[in-house]
Formats: structure tokens, sequence, C-alpha cells
């Protein structure tokens, strides 16, 4: 399975989702890191405030910083690889990156429905 590292920008905290005035996109983000590591997909977050020789470690991290400066992250590595930048994977960027099944924002595993039928 592919490898997946987040480099967030710096955050009061490891997942950004903490104090008054909640970004709803690092909400969303939050829950699908938690529906990927479920799914078993290897997903490490880096924070900028909390781990900035993560950044400074990387060859790739370290010259897209030099380039584009701490505003264009959030960074995602596939495999030590650019992927993305500027903004947040969707869930199922993450399920294509790493093989695996979709499964939509809130919905259960196996849902609501049986015998083909939706309640």
């Amino acid at each position: 399975m592919k490898s997946i590292q987040v480099f967030d920008p710096a955050l009061c905290c490891s997942s950004g989702v903490c104090g008054v005035d909640v970004d709803q996109q690092l909400v969303t983000f939050a829950a699908d890191v938690e529906w990927a590591k479920q799914q078993g997909i290897a997903l490490e977050r880096f924070n900028l405030a909390q781990q900035p020789l993560a950044f400074a470690q990387n060859a790739v991290v370290k010259g897209f910083l030099e380039r584009s400066g701490a505003e264009s992250l959030p960074l995602i590595l596939i495999d030590g690889e650019f992927a993305l930048a500027g903004r947040y994977p969707t869930r199922d960027e993450l399920a294509r990156w790493a093989g695996v099944q979709a499964e939509p924002a809130g919905k259960a595993a196996g849902g609501c429905c049986s015998g083909g039928r939706c309640c």
C-alpha cells in the first residue's frame, strides 16, 4: 500500500480542529484521516508549528517551501513524491491513491440499507 504524507501549515494542534473558530475543511479532513486509518491506509501528518524538522529534513518539502512558501501548504506526498498542494485531498482522492474503495463521508460501514432498500 502507498504511503501518504500530509505536510500541514502551522496549526494550533495536530489536526487543526481546536480553538473557537474551526475551519470546516479541517474538520472534514480530520474525519477523512480517521476513515483512512481505519482502512489501513498509511497516512502521516506533519504540523509546521510542531514538527518543523520534518519539513526541513525532507528534500521535496524543503524545495517546495523555498519555491512556494508556507502559505502554499498543505502539501501531500505519495510515496515521497509530490501529489497535491494548496488544499486537502478528498476522501475519494485518498482512497484512489491508496487503492481502496471510498465510502461517502458520514456513512457508516454497511450503511442502514438492507435487502436493497434504504431507510
